[in-house]
């Protein structure tokens, strides 16, 4: 799928997780030896085929969580939890930056993410920060100060922390805050202030990038440095080489920056992932690669990982046997930009789907949580007449009746509705 390109002029350059990227292995990220972190016990209470385990769904609730003590400024916070009355351990998950107008920003809705944590009883708390969505308040740039940006970004999530810290479904003992790309940085910036119940920190991909300012390269190892000066609780930092944003060096020198004051921290490069390792956790395939490391630390930090829910992905359409998936001819319906879109289809990671209707409309998704939804939601803001499914993943489920999901709500592609964003951070 196609994710919102990094900006490359004069504003910030922080790529929600779902851009698009390329950079090369370097030694001092390979930081993957046995030690303490790979040699966790990682208890397993069940697995998720297991037929006794209660099935949940992710409850997703919006609520406004305040920010001061009037409740003036308050957030627009996405929740998710398990059935019951907990307590619940808790994850906060903080979001990328966009370019452009961070108010237009979709709301941040982290399916794969909080799923996976939904499933082992966490609550999932994502929310946007000030300036961001439909939340109060301005984005604050501090103008070439990352530093300061980030400690600015890390008050919404200490206020969030707070807040949800007195709900009664939550236990504030158990804490894990975590975040992709400009919500990494908030993370890492929140760590000099954490709540005593917060037991982890998880930066994914995180940093803020400046194009526009001098030696920005410079001001965002400073700040990872300045914050592992006055951080105490332990983190885990997950990269990609075909990162977008960070090049490797850079990489290897926020961490070094991080850690020469005696901060816990563990680097782990995951190698590529896709066309761009920046998308990592904004796609559900992504889970597959980030879990393994993210479930043995938890377990070090004495947080559960055990499967507790059967929680369900997206159900994919049964082949039908229609036809082969590269016989581009037999798509019904398409006129020959249709084919070429087609063929375009068949040239994606197989995570995707195709959706076309009788109007001769049609859109194709790759990646993020749900392509199918997404592929159908994009045809049918081109057609009066229902879309359907046509192909997903590697096969045509044309004429399976679950191929009409014509109630997918994502983002629009562009006018032909030939890619589409199927997640936003």
């Amino acid at each position: 799928m196609v994710f919102s390109k990094v900006l490359t002029k004069c504003a910030v350059i922080c790529a929600a997780a779902t851009c698009a990227v390329a950079l090369a292995h370097a030694d001092p990220l390979a930081d993957t030896q046995p030690g303490p972190l790979t040699r966790a016990h990682v208890p397993r209470i069940a697995l998720d085929d297991d037929v006794y385990l209660p099935t949940a769904g992710l409850n997703e609730q919006i609520i406004r969580v305040p920010v001061d003590a009037a409740g003036t400024v308050t957030l627009e916070t996405t929740i998710y939890k398990p059935d019951g009355a907990g307590p619940f351990p808790m994850i906060v998950f903080n979001h990328g930056k966009i370019p452009g107008d961070p108010h237009t920003q979709e709301r941040s809705d982290p399916l794969p993410f909080a799923r996976e944590f939904v499933r082992r009883g966490y609550v999932v708390v994502a929310p946007n920060r000030q300036g961001f969505g439909h939340s109060d308040g301005v984005y604050q740039q501090d103008g070439c100060d990352v530093e300061k940006n980030g400690i600015g970004q890390a008050g919404d999530v200490a206020a969030t922390i707070d807040f949800m810290s007195k709900q009664p479904y939550v236990d504030a003992t158990h804490i894990v805050v975590a975040g992709t790309s400009h919500g990494g940085l908030a993370t890492m910036a929140y760590g000099t202030q954490a709540a005593p119940g917060v037991r982890a920190l998880i930066n994914f991909s995180g940093g803020l990038r400046q194009d526009a300012c001098s030696d920005w390269q410079g001001n965002l190892t400073h700040a990872f440095g300045a914050y592992g000066e006055k951080t105490k609780v332990p983190s885990l930092w997950m990269y990609g080489d075909n990162d977008s944003v960070w090049n490797a060096r850079l990489v290897a020198g926020m961490y070094a920056a991080y850690g020469a004051h005696g901060a816990s921290a563990k680097m782990v490069d995951f190698g590529s992932y896709k066309n761009d390792a920046h998308r990592l956790v904004g796609d559900r395939d992504g889970v597959h690669v980030w879990w393994p490391t993210v479930e043995a630390f938890l377990a070090q930090v004495g947080m559960p990982t055990g499967v507790q829910y059967r929680v369900s992905d997206p159900s994919t359409p049964k082949a039908s046997g229609f036809a082969a998936v590269d016989a581009v001819d037999a798509v019904p319906f398409v006129d020959e930009a249709g084919r070429n879109g087609y063929r375009n289809f068949l040239h994606q990671f197989p995570s995707r789907a195709f959706a076309v209707s009788d109007s001769g409309a049609w859109s194709w998704a790759e990646g993020g949580d749900d392509p199918m939804s997404v592929a159908v939601a994009n045809c049918q803001k081109q057609s009066s007449a229902p879309c359907r499914l046509y192909a997903v993943n590697s096969s045509v489920v044309w004429g399976d009746q679950s191929s009409q999901t014509a109630d997918g709500g994502a983002p629009a592609g562009g006018a032909d509705a030939r890619r589409a964003i199927a997640s936003r951070e």
